[in-house]
């Protein structure tokens, strides 16, 4: 960087060169053929998710309905009905 003593204005600038990511096409390709197997891992973890979620929601669904008819109802008073 080339700052102007009386201005204190940059007047020229080279950018730092980034660093390679990978050092050769090979190293690159193994990297994306990582990343498609991890993705495509993911995606199938997803779907089962998914396909299972109606189940699990029913069974939620189930145990709710079922601890709903074993609690007594009782009704709230509240401090007002009381005086």
């Amino acid at each position: 960087m080339k700052v102007d003593s009386v201005t204190k204005q940059v007047i020229a600038h080279t950018a730092k060169a980034a660093p390679k990511m990978f050092q050769d096409f090979e190293e690159a390709t193994k990297a994306m053929r990582d990343q498609d197997s991890r993705r495509e891992s993911l995606f199938q973890q997803s779907v089962l998710a998914e396909k299972n979620k109606a189940d699990l929601l029913e069974k939620k669904f189930q145990e709710a309905v079922k601890r709903a008819k074993e609690a007594p109802d009782t009704k709230h008073v509240r401090d007002i009905d009381l005086g």
